[in-house]
């Protein structure tokens, strides 16, 4: 599988402990940046137990808590750490460049 990086947002447009959601051409789908520590992440944006925006939620521990039940995700993983969330959520690739948050995604193969 061939991937490609996509430049989503600049560094300081994701504060320490934050989250943004992020929706550009490239991307398959809407994905929450997340800046923990200085670290930067990518899940997919919308949690997988109800429809709402990870992007808002509280980040600590290299985890994202959904702001409607309190599930929690794994930054690195996509893995969910806590009920009522039974299923985790995409996580993607991130590297850092030049101050730009670039996620990699697969590409389609024609």
């Amino acid at each position: 599988m061939s991937t490609t990086d996509v430049c989503v947002c600049a560094v300081e447009d994701v504060a320490r402990g934050e989250g943004l959601r992020v929706d550009v051409a490239g991307l398959p789908e809407p994905v929450a940046v997340f800046n923990d520590a200085g670290r930067f992440y990518a899940l997919s944006d919308m949690c997988s137990h109800a429809d709402a925006s990870l992007a808002d939620g509280d980040v600590a521990d290299c985890q994202v808590e959904c702001p409607m039940h309190f599930a929690r995700f794994d930054l690195v993983t996509g893995k969910a750490r806590s009920l009522p969330a039974l299923f985790g959520v995409r996580a993607y690739p991130v590297r850092v460049t030049d101050g730009k948050v670039y996620v990699t995604v697969p590409t389609e193969v024609a």
